[in-house]
This record gives structure tokens, sequence and C-alpha cells, in this order.
């Protein structure tokens, strides 16, 4: 049995996606900057897939710009603020996607700007008198928090920070990618900057994604040597990337709800499996219904071979994480586990679902889970 547990890391593309990139992949190829006719076509379905987003997240399309994925978006919400509005003082916490904190780090190294910590609970959600705290000490500070962490599943609520952000004149980048396609997005009522997103998060595809900024703060790009986007993003815009983000995110929106809670079950029905069969375990992060459904961290009880855990399960042909993906491979633990604290003897995995997941993929999953730890159950009668 092959069992596919790893969507925070990626989601395979839907067959909707496949088929509308497919239809501009054979029918349209000019060059969305050409003036010509072939150009111009091209440029109506990118133009298309702006106002889809833009719709759905309740925005102008104006505020919509396309760019490779959530990296990038992220360094440009912090790079390109940081150095159009003279911010001296960034606000974040140990437990963001690197693309966050590598990105701070690397300004205060260069002296650009002095980063704080928020401090966490256990569950890694921001400690919002903390935070304040902070804002009151630094006004006109960048804050760059997480509306759901990747790792973990826990949630931050992005409107009671951008309540205070607006409150301290701060600028509020929010990275979104683990939360677009999952949660529904009202930016008009929430107060934030700029959001970021990656399509491959919600069965779309890789290498594309965009950026929300705010038209009320104005920014310089990252990326020069062209007037795409607006002038805001130099280089030839992935159309077909873009053509299959705006279906991924249209159908992910339209079918929320039975996602929402098909997966919920399945998540919920995983702790019980897991409770019962693997006594000892513990959870990480928040795992109630304020929580991202889609992600599961399991800290399964000290075992003599926790580093062979995730090659096992793989040989058993189940998909999972040790964490983020982005340190897939690394000899270095997990900062997100490390920065709440989680116990180092524990091995811990990451299950993460997806609307095509079933019971029978998470029965499978807990019943190799339990043969690793041999776990002696009573057989019931």
């Amino acid at each position: 049995m092959k069992v596919y547990f790893d969507n925070a890391a990626t989601t395979p593309l839907r067959q909707e996606v496949i088929d509308a990139m497919l239809q501009v992949m054979q029918n349209q190829y000019g060059n969305p900057s050409s003036i010509h006719s072939f150009g111009r076509e091209m440029r109506s379905a990118i133009e298309g897939a702006r106002k889809t987003v833009a719709k759905l997240l309740k925005v102008s399309p104006a505020e919509i710009f396309f760019t490779s994925g959530g990296t990038e978006s992220n360094n440009m919400a912090i790079r390109c603020s940081v150095n159009d509005h003279k911010i001296t003082h960034a606000i974040s916490s140990r437990i963001e996607h690197h693309a966050v904190t590598h990105t701070l780090e690397d300004l205060e190294h260069k002296g650009v700007l002095k980063v704080s910590w928020v401090k966490l609970s256990p569950q890694g959600e921001v400690d919002y008198n903390h935070l304040e705290e902070l804002l009151k000490n630094n006004p006109r500070s960048l804050v760059s928090l997480m509306h759901a962490n990747n790792e973990l599943g826990t949630l931050n609520d992005i409107d009671r920070i951008g309540e205070l952000c607006k409150q301290y004149n701060a600028i509020f980048h929010c990275d979104t990618v683990q939360a677009i396609g999952h949660f529904p997005h009202d930016l008009i009522k929430t107060h934030v900057d700029f959001i970021s997103c990656a399509a491959h998060k919600f069965h779309g595809p890789k290498g594309v994604g965009f950026i929300y900024i705010s038209n009320r703060l104005k920014i310089s790009p990252l990326i020069t040597g062209g007037a795409q986007e607006r002038n805001m993003r130099g280089g030839t815009e992935n159309a077909y990337g873009i053509i299959g983000l705006a279906k991924a995110l249209e159908l992910a929106y339209h079918e929320m709800e039975e996602d929402k809670k098909h997966i919920t079950g399945l998540k919920k029905y995983m702790i019980k499996k897991i409770t019962e069969e693997i006594p000892g375990t513990k959870f990480n992060g928040n795992t109630g219904d304020n929580s991202l459904y889609t992600v599961l961290n399991v800290s399964l009880p000290p075992h003599q071979g926790k580093e062979m855990i995730l090659f096992n399960l793989d040989i058993a042909g189940i998909a999972a994480s040790g964490g983020s993906a982005c340190s897939s491979g690394s000899e270095i633990g997990s900062h997100v586990l490390a920065g709440i604290h989680a116990d180092p003897e524990r091995p811990a995995v990451r299950f993460s679902f997806s609307r095509y997941n079933t019971k029978e993929e998470v029965d499978y999953c807990v019943e190799k889970l339990k043969e690793l730890f041999a776990v002696n159950v009573e057989v019931k009668h």
C-alpha cells in the first residue's frame, strides 16, 4: 500500500488543474508582454487569473502580484519594505518558516535592522501581550508572523495581530502559505500589508505563487529587469503556472467546507487511533478545532531507533515528514520543535492530509507505527 501523508510539503495536482493548464499550453504560447494577438491572448489569460485570485481574497486585482512561490514572496515583503520604508526593527517568532527567519537574520547580520522574537505558548501560539509590549517599545516595526505553522498546525489570530499593528503603525507581513486554500481570507477586514502564497500547497503547480501588497503600502521590486507584473517583478510570467494557481484556488474555495469536514475527520481519527494503539504518544501544537486541520505533529515515545522512523515508514510505503520539508536530509533538527521546547528524545513525525486521503490509509499507517514500536496489544475476542 502506498500512502501519501506529506501534503504540507506539497500536494498532488488536481486533474481539473492539469486540464486548465493543458488547454493553455496547447493553444496559447505568446509572450504576454508582446503587443500582437498571440501576446494579448496570453496577457488576457493571466489577467483573468489575477481577477479570480483577487475576488476570492476580496481585494483589488492591482494588489495581486504573481511570483515563483512562498519563499520569493516572503523575501519580497521583508526586504523591500525594510529598504523602502527605512524599517530598523522587526518582530517575528522562532517558529516561522526559514524563508522568514533566515531573511530577517541576514538583514540583522548586515546591520540593517534589529529583530525581536515574540514569546510563544507551549503550543506555538503567539503571546499577544508580549507582542503588544514589543510594539509599544518599537513603533513602526515590521511584524512578520504566519497564519498557520507548517510543522505544528498551530494558528495565529491574524485579525488580532493586524489590529495591534494598525494601532502601533507597524507593517504586517503574514506568511499564509499553509493557510491559503484551506481557510477563507477576507483581506478587506484583516489589516495586513502583505501575504504570501504557494500554489502547490492546495493542489496547484509548483514554482508559482503570489504576493498580496496592500494598496496602502508602496514598495520597489525585488527582481528588476523588466516591466512585468506592473513593473513589480522582472521576468516573463509563468503563465501556465498562473493559470493552474487560479484554477486550484477557485476549486479550493468552492469545496473548502466539504474538504475541511473530511480532513478534520481523518485527523481526529488518527489522534484517536494513535492514542489507543501507541500509549505514551504526545501531540505537538494545537490539535483542537482552532488548528490547521491538514497537519498533525506526533511526538512518539522514546525509541532506540528513532533516527530510522521515517526511513522505516518509507519502506512501508508511507510518506511523512520529520518537520519542515525544506529541512529534509539535514542533520539539524526542527527549529520549530526546538522553538516550543519539544522533548528531543522523542521521535517527531508530521503527518499532513489532503482531500485524497482515507481512513483505511490511517489504519494502515497506525498499524505500521505500532509494529515499529512493538506495542503489545491485548487481542479482544
